[in-house]
């Protein structure tokens, strides 16, 4: 692998509204998975997207390696996970400001191959004040080799005094996240490019949609958006199979994790602090 040590630290400065057009569509479209809070966990998904022309746009409709992310030699990107910290709510109706910086670029070998992994850190802000402190974690991979032996999947263990939520995924629900996000990954929307060029089985719910889940699941229990939240993807959960989303108290907070009923495999799990 190449160096990209040359991408560390660089940065980029968004401005947004969190408009309430862009509230009632994010309420709208996630129904009855939100807390009922002014603010439920996850608006700042919806904030500060990478823009550009189709000219500028990777064969899998996100923007092209080189122009915010760096180009490394892996084909297929994906949100892997992240950790949220909240310092004060963010507002409806505030101009949001976001300073995005590339933390990490690092390389490791995986039982799927090689793996890019890239680190940002995404502060978000009102008035010159931190509201929310963002990590995200993205992966590079390989495409799927076609004789690959099927992925040893986590299994969820039992959680007796679980609280949780049985989640209907469809391709409405897709769409009208990818919309709120302007996130253009085919993944998400065509069929055919997810099973012929990335290998799963159909479309592929949002990893952070998934976080949405868990953070407002954890909001309901709690009473208030968790201060701290961590996640990260395990598995594929592809849109049509059935779901539930799972907290239990741990000590120092709740559990959560993300599982397909079908074959009871964890797809995301993450923790959130009391």
């Amino acid at each position: 692998m190449s160096d990209f040590s040359d991408w560390i630290g660089r940065e980029i400065t968004r401005r947004d509204t969190l408009t309430p057009r862009l509230m009632a569509g994010f309420r709208a479209a996630l129904g009855g998975t939100l807390a009922p809070l002014d603010m439920p966990p996850g608006a700042e998904f919806l904030l500060c997207p990478d823009i550009c022309p189709p000219a500028q746009l990777g064969r899998d409709g996100h923007p092209r390696t080189g122009l915010y992310l760096p180009d490394l030699p892996l084909p297929r990107r994906m949100w892997a996970g992240g950790r949220i910290t909240r310092h004060a709510p963010l507002v409806e109706g505030a101009e949001i400001t976001r300073h995005s910086t590339i933390e990490n670029v690092a390389f490791k070998t995986g039982r799927s191959g090689r793996l890019g992994f890239v680190t940002l850190r995404h502060l978000y802000a009102i008035d010159g004040e931190t509201c929310v402190t963002e990590r995200q974690d993205i992966v590079y991979r390989e495409d799927p080799a076609l004789d690959a032996p099927a992925p040893v999947l986590p299994q969820a263990e039992d959680w007796p005094d679980a609280e949780g939520q049985d989640i209907a995924t469809t391709p409405t629900l897709l769409f009208r996240y990818s919309a709120l996000t302007f996130n253009g990954h085919r993944i998400h929307y065509d069929a055919d490019y997810a099973r012929e060029t990335e290998g799963y089985a159909g479309l592929v719910v949002h990893g952070p949609l998934q976080a949405i889940w868990m953070q407002n699941l954890a909001a309901r229990l709690i009473g208030r958006a968790p201060q701290d939240f961590e996640y990260r993807g395990t598995a594929p959960l592809i849109c049509g199979e059935p779901a539930r989303v799972e907290a239990r108290p741990d000590g120092e907070g709740y559990a959560l994790r993300v599982r397909r009923l079908a074959d009871n495999a964890i797809t995301m799990q993450g923790h959130a602090g009391a």
